[in-house]
């Protein structure tokens, strides 16, 4: 089997944003992290292309990503106070947005570090 490498990606998994990571990947997953971290290594190596599961559950069941789209609108609209949760390993334009949905439903906002 033949790996392809890159050099110089940016593992996002905590704060320090290391971007001199090596990955060694074929078309599937990464086999290795070189550079990187224990907690990024373990990070690039649990990530594949390969899709395990469907991309929408809604009680469990398979659903298209348009009706869960949908049920999630239904479930913030109707929520008291929704808590918006975790985003450690989201892109800071992600946060922005998460921070404006928690503004606009009146709900909260917290980071996965809150004990």
């Amino acid at each position: 089997m033949t790996l392809q490498i890159i050099d110089n990606a940016t593992c996002t998994f905590c704060g320090c944003v290391c971007d001199d990571i090596q990955l060694h990947h074929d078309e599937v997953r990464i086999h290795e992290a070189k550079k990187a971290c224990v907690l990024g290594t373990a990070w690039f190596l649990n990530h594949t292309a390969e899709e395990k599961y469907p991309h929408a559950l809604i009680d469990g069941k398979e659903a298209t990503v348009e009706e869960a789209i949908q049920m999630a609108a239904t479930l913030l609209h109707e929520a008291d106070m929704p808590l918006v949760y975790g985003m450690s390993n989201t892109t800071c334009e992600a946060q922005k947005e998460c921070v404006a949905m928690a503004d606009q439903l009146g709900g909260l906002l917290d980071s996965h570090t809150s004990l």
